[in-house]
């Protein structure tokens, strides 16, 4: 697919972010770990693709030195993606769901199983209306509707030949998968170009979050729709959930971020401060011990210690358990984290980038508070070896 480029984050970062006419914020680069160039998903639900493929590319880039730019092919990991979730469907009568979305998972498991390829070795997407980036509008339903009727049907045996007809639809929107390529003059498969260039290993990959409904430091399936795979995350306690984000970037690591953005403080469209997620404070209006302080945690539990998080509500285990439970905490949409940066009030955020092309003042990039952060995510996946020891120790890893 047609891909946005920007300039180098490198040149980005090098000096303080400055918020557009009309923001009050204004941001300053504390550290800014390599991230490739702002993507787009456009008209389709793949930000777990192309999240989880900026996430594998910067981690190719650090592995690597040699590797300047990369750029991993969403359409690859999608196709093999949506087959295999086709035939999980079928196989539980509908019972698993079939949808545009996806998890951080996926990318793993495709890596593993299928490998992966670069950009440009499968044709783009190209209606007749001439999409040159995902629009899903035509391609999705007419195949959501087909499985859902294999999956549902009364029929007594299934015909195989099911499976010819998804990919078919699945190659006449996104091209087939190639068996061999060529990449800066050599061939490979989708195989050895995970191993011999990319130089990963889908076993340095873990899921971390953070709910008291299982035991913390065990791992179990969050329970979550687009969770299909059913693959499990490590539990910690949110202030080592935190802890591990915080030096991870610290240390010269990025890792992929899964969260709530449906929040009235991610702020994406109007107004001042576009493209900045925050948890504004509202105890003032609710007061402490009233019937809705009772309901959002305020007062519950050990509180997560944020020394940059004035202004923000104090953020507990609690109030995210109860978001999680109550659905008013949702797996919304992936994201990469990057870097920490400051506002002039000296408040700290991490840096994110995001796939909805060069989108706001930042051109594609966020700054999340460490308070949305710590109440919002849903799950991470980081390179195990970002973990610190005594946590790693702790988890068995």
């Amino acid at each position: 697919m047609k891909k946005l480029m920007m300039m180098a984050v490198a040149a980005v970062c090098a000096l303080p972010t400055m918020a557009e006419s009309g923001d009050s914020l204004v941001f300053e680069t504390i550290i800014a770990n390599p991230v490739t160039s702002i993507k787009n998903q456009n008209n389709s639900g793949t930000c777990w693709s192309y999240s989880s493929l900026a996430f594998l590319e910067s981690e190719a880039m650090k592995k690597n030195p040699k590797i300047k730019d990369l750029d991993l092919c969403e359409s690859f990991l999608v196709s093999k993606t949506y087959m295999d979730r086709a035939d999980r469907n079928v196989r539980t009568h509908g019972d698993a769901s079939f949808s545009q979305g996806g998890s951080f998972y996926d990318a793993i498991y495709c890596m593993a199983n299928y490998g992966l390829i670069p950009e440009g070795n499968m044709p783009y997407p190209n209606t007749l209306y001439g999409d040159s980036l995902f629009n899903f509008t035509s391609f999705f339903p007419p195949m959501e509707a087909y499985i859902k009727a294999i999956a549902k049907s009364e029929a007594k045996k299934i015909n195989p030949m099911w499976k010819k007809d998804v990919q078919c639809m699945i190659d006449n929107y996104f091209g087939k998968c190639p068996e061999t390529f060529k990449y800066e003059g050599k061939t490979y498969t989708p195989q050895t170009f995970v191993k011999e260039y990319l130089k990963l290993d889908p076993n340095d990959y873990v899921s971390l979050t953070s709910y008291t409904h299982h035991p913390f430091y065990s791992s179990f399936v969050l329970e979550i729709q687009d969770n299909w795979r059913w693959g499990s995350s490590y539990n910690l306690p949110l202030d080592e959930l935190m802890r591990v984000m915080d030096e991870s970037v610290k240390n010269g690591w990025t890792f992929a971020w899964g969260a709530d953005v449906s929040e009235e403080g991610f702020s994406r469209r109007t107004g001042k401060n576009r493209c900045v997620a925050t948890v504004p404070d509202t105890k003032s209006n609710a007061g402490v011990g009233s019937d809705q302080s009772k309901w959002t945690g305020e007062k519950a539990g050990a509180k997560i210690s944020v020394a940059d998080g004035a202004g923000e509500k104090t953020i507990t285990q609690e109030m995210r358990q109860l978001g999680y439970d109550n659905w008013t905490t949702t797996d919304d949409h992936g994201m990469q984290i990057y870097g920490i940066a400051k506002d002039q009030n000296g408040k700290v955020y991490f840096m994110m980038k995001n796939s909805w092309g060069e989108y706001g003042p930042y051109k594609g990039f966020w700054y999340v508070s460490k308070p949305y952060a710590a109440y919002k995510t849903m799950n991470i996946v980081i390179n195990k070896n970002a973990i610190p020891k005594d946590i790693r120790k702790k988890l068995g890893i």
